[in-house]
């Protein structure tokens, strides 16, 4: 008989137990149901690149000096610049000028460094490839303009969710034109400067 109670009573503790794993369980759904929803629905909508996102590098063939500094602060050494000395004008002349984005950390450091400002951050962010060679861009493939988010007619451009305006917790009634929370930098350089009436 105490056998079968015993039994019994670890049957209605698992069973307890049991319910009180779902309660907490289901407190979490219950939770998240009030949050603003975070997927994406990848290809036709896309998200809007925050304004310093760092993607693919953009280069200007023209500008470019062959300085190499671009070479010098690169943590991992990444650009290819290839040039000639040019005796008559005794410059030198750029001939190839390449990054691999399959090795390359997005640092911005060239960007950053370039004297000539020939390099600068682009939006583009999609450089998927079946074969990794295919991921060295030359001076034409990077100095191609990527095409921008917002211009596309295919895609539904969304802003991303730290961006949105206060208040607002669904992003697919924001137009992408629309001012997101917070104060730009020349709002808060000209708040700072003006004298406060206390």
């Amino acid at each position: 008989m105490l056998k079968f109670l015993k039994q019994v009573g670890d049957y209605a503790k698992g069973t307890v137990e049991a319910a009180k794993y779902i309660g907490q369980g289901l407190s979490v759904t219950f939770d998240h149901m009030q949050r603003r929803p975070i997927t994406v629905q990848y290809p036709y909508e896309k998200l809007i690149p925050s304004e310093r996102y760092r993607g693919r590098i953009h280069f200007e063939f023209d500008k470019c000096i062959s300085c190499e500094v671009c070479v010098r602060v690169c943590p991992i050494n990444l650009p290819v610049v290839d040039w000639e000395m040019n005796k008559e004008t005794k410059k030198k002349q750029l001939k190839h000028y390449s990054i691999d984005f399959g090795v390359c950390i997005f640092c911005a450091n060239c960007i950053e460094y370039c004297p000539t400002n020939c390099l600068s951050a682009t939006e583009e962010y999609e450089l998927a490839a079946y074969d990794r060679h295919e991921l060295n861009y030359d001076n034409v493939a990077m100095g191609r303009i990527p095409y921008k988010v917002t211009n596309d007619p295919m895609v539904q451009p969304m802003r991303e969710f730290a961006y949105l305006p206060k208040g607002v917790i669904d992003p697919h009634t924001v137009s992408h034109r629309s001012r997101g929370a917070g104060l730009r930098p020349e709002e808060i350089l000209e708040k700072s400067e003006t004298p406060n009436k206390d």
